[in-house]
């Protein structure tokens, strides 16, 4: 089978106005597209949290005290990355009182312009943007950069990433990693949004969509580094060409001038989460897609326009202004080209002359991930969350068994699987009254958020579940079939992770700093926080842990921010005893069956991180922080092996104010060299398993 300162900003959580205007186009910022009536979650959340919470909280408190726990001091304001975290003894005790695999002393919150590593770890950077991985591909020159050298190059903001094993290459491991978005002004001296070449347009395209690189480790060690020119490398854009399949194949809403069958797609944009699937292809979810289009406001079709508008479409030029390049970026001129963005596509990395496919079996939305499962019966589930304020969380179960084996049958009948079966959206309800969920974070008399929930389908194959739309509607209009469908309104929905050892799915709900507010939705039990911007881990048990039923069970894992907050909740485990934890992004399992969690906009005050948390035992909800990154950077993509951890360091440098001219960071090659996103391996310096 193959396998700086203290950010300080007016924007939500902790991203600067540069990020909020390159990643997502400032949708924080413009009206929310989802104006349905639909429950918050985090009503939901909000109606029962406190019995059981403080019973468990006191059994651990009990389990603490019998085995001499250490505290973590928490420093307000770190200025090094020190391991300095225990109040009452040496940092190696705090080390040893914890799960296993999460065994190392934590890095305390700081704003340091560098990767900072938990001690006794060392790192290196295996891919930078513009290194070359393809045959032919120069060396990267910032001062003459090209797109025909960009498609030969790593990709700009390195997001999500897979690791696979290379059949007959023993030290070979294959990396796939996502390429989210650019930051043209930190790409080009002299850059002029208002104004940008059609040079540097082409180049956005190329530093776009995926990099599929062969790597080499050091066996003894963790390092890794690029093996350029590898037959199995590989880069998909902006404009490689995308074979269309499953249900809304051919639709007359995904044709265009260019595309009359409606089943060719050019490119793939803002790649951000993904998954791997049983049978060894690789998913990515497109995700802010509405900010690379112009003119909504001059489309006259009202189904279109109605789509345009929940989507988030904003009147007028885009940022980057592409459409004065290539006019499919002209919703005036083709108003379906926004249509066939918004969905999870699936790679073949083996097979690097593959035609990459789009899924559309799987709904359109803002896809932040899309995480398998087998059902009892051995069909593949997809469990996908919409990344946007007030929007919900879906999955997709196949209409048919996987086969197993790599014959050319299976393959070839496994590459069908995503394109049969019923999409689903999930409503919460919760198991408190009401009035228990107040806004503040309180648990509720139980003593814990917690309950249960539905799968609400929406279609399957030609058929719709949805009164008033056609199977392809709600495929194209996903969340407008959501919202009729009355599915529960979440805080952000990001990536989500069944975990191997339990199969419970955790849900990374990154924030919602709306929530609450006058005419937005209220809190719930699954969402209890007004203006949340500190984020939550909820944590789903299928009914009989199969992930093919329409039942689950829910409850909340973690509520983040300050521990000090008595609005925040660490799965009962004692708040004097874990690190702070803010903005919950990409998350992943270790061997151990221990959550690593990515942040995105600390809204503390520190630079984002890594951080480990046992979800099972006596440290269940003990967080830890692993790693750090520099100023600007988010964690993305987290991948933790047994020997070790790599991450996405993506858009560094990218404060507000921050240029090519300006630089807000130095990282990763010091003062005078342009700042570039990159993948960092860490590992242990004496060759040990990673938190062992």
């Amino acid at each position: 089978m193959r396998n700086l300162l203290p950010l300080i900003s007016s924007h939500p959580g902790g991203r600067s106005a540069l990020t909020c205007r390159y990643r997502c186009g400032d949708a924080c910022f413009h009206e929310t597209p989802n104006t349905s009536d639909n429950a918050y979650v985090g009503d939901v959340i909000a109606a029962a949290a406190s019995r059981r919470s403080l019973l468990r909280a006191g059994a651990v408190m009990t389990v603490a005290a019998a085995t001499g726990a250490v505290a973590i001091e928490r420093a307000p304001q770190a200025s090094a990355a020190s391991a300095d975290a225990a109040t009452a003894g040496s940092a190696a005790a705090v080390k040893n009182k914890a799960a296993r695999g999460l065994r190392f002393s934590p890095v305390a919150p700081n704003t340091e312009d560098t990767v900072v590593v938990a001690e006794g770890h060392d790192q290196n950077v295996v891919l930078r943007w513009g290194d070359p991985i393809l045959r032919g591909a120069p060396a990267f020159d910032p001062a003459e950069q090209s797109a025909k050298a960009q498609a030969g190059q790593f990709g700009y903001n390195n997001d999500y990433m897979a690791v696979l094993d290379v059949p007959g290459e023993r030290d070979h491991q294959l990396l796939v990693v996502n390429h989210e978005y650019t930051d043209e002004v930190l790409m080009f001296a002299g850059y002029d949004p208002e104004n940008p070449t059609r040079e540097q347009a082409e180049i956005g395209w190329a530093a776009h969509g995926l990099s599929v690189v062969v790597t080499a480790e050091e066996r003894r060690l963790g390092r890794l580094t690029a093996v350029p020119r590898h037959h199995l490398n590989r880069r998909i854009t902006a404009t490689t060409p995308f074979e269309v399949t499953g249900p809304a194949a051919g639709s007359e809403l995904l044709r265009t001038s260019a595309d009359r069958s409606g089943k060719r797609i050019l490119g793939t944009l803002n790649n951000c989460g993904g998954g791997i699937t049983p049978w060894g292809t690789v998913l990515s979810g497109e995700e802010n897609f509405n900010q690379y289009f112009a003119n909504p406001d001059k489309v006259t079709d009202p189904t279109v326009k109605a789509g345009l508008k929940r989507y988030g479409f904003e009147d007028g030029a885009s940022e980057r202004k592409w459409e004065r390049f290539d006019d499919r970026f002209d919703l005036a001129k083709e108003p379906n080209e926004a249509h066939r963005f918004g969905w999870v596509i699936e790679v073949d990395p083996f097979d690097p002359d593959s035609t990459p496919r789009k899924l559309t079996a799987l709904g359109r939305f803002k896809h932040e991930a899309a995480e398998p499962r087998l059902t009892t019966d051995g069909r593949p589930v997809l469990y996908m969350g919409d990344d946007e304020k007030f929007d919900y969380f879906y999955k997709f179960v196949s209409a048919k068994r996987m086969m197993k084996g790599d014959s050319r049958t299976a393959r070839e009948h496994n590459r069908t699987l995503l394109d049969e079966g019923t999409l689903y959206v999930a409503k919460f309800t919760g198991d408190s009254p009401s009035a228990e969920i107040d806004g503040t974070g309180k648990l509720p008399k139980d003593g814990e958020f917690d309950g249960a929930g539905e799968w609400i389908p929406l279609a399957c194959g030609d058929r719709s579940f949805v009164e008033g739309m056609t199977a392809e509607e709600v495929y194209v209009f996903t969340r407008l079939a959501a919202d009729k469908a009355g599915a529960t309104k979440m805080d952000r929905p990001e990536d989500v992770e069944p975990s191997p050892r339990t199969g419970r799915v955790y849900i990374a709900l990154t924030n919602n700093t709306d929530r609450g507010k006058e005419g937005k939705a209220a809190v719930d039990e699954a969402n209890p926080r007004n203006g949340n911007k500190h984020g939550q881990i909820l944590e789903l048990t299928e009914r009989w842990n199969n992930p093919g039923s329409t039942r689950f069970n829910w409850r909340l894992f973690l509520v983040c921010g300050d521990p000090e907050d008595p609005s925040t909740y660490f799965g009962g485990f004692p708040k004097d005893q874990v690190s702070p934890i803010s903005c919950p992004d990409n998350i992943t399992f270790d061997a151990h069956g221990n959550l690593w969690i990515s942040t995105d906009g600390n809204a503390l005050g520190n630079h984002d991180g890594l951080f480990g948390v046992a979800t099972a035992g006596s440290r269940r909800g003990q967080v830890k922080q692993f790693l750090t990154v520099p100023n600007g950077a988010e964690t993305c993509g987290p991948i933790v092996q047994e020997r070790r951890v790599l991450v996405a360091v993506q858009h560094p440098g990218e404060l507000d104010g921050a240029s090519v001219e300006k630089p807000a960071s130095t990282w990763p090659d010091g003062p005078g060299k342009l700042t570039r996103p990159s993948v960092v391996s860490v590992w242990r310096r004496d060759g040990g398993d990673i938190g062992a």
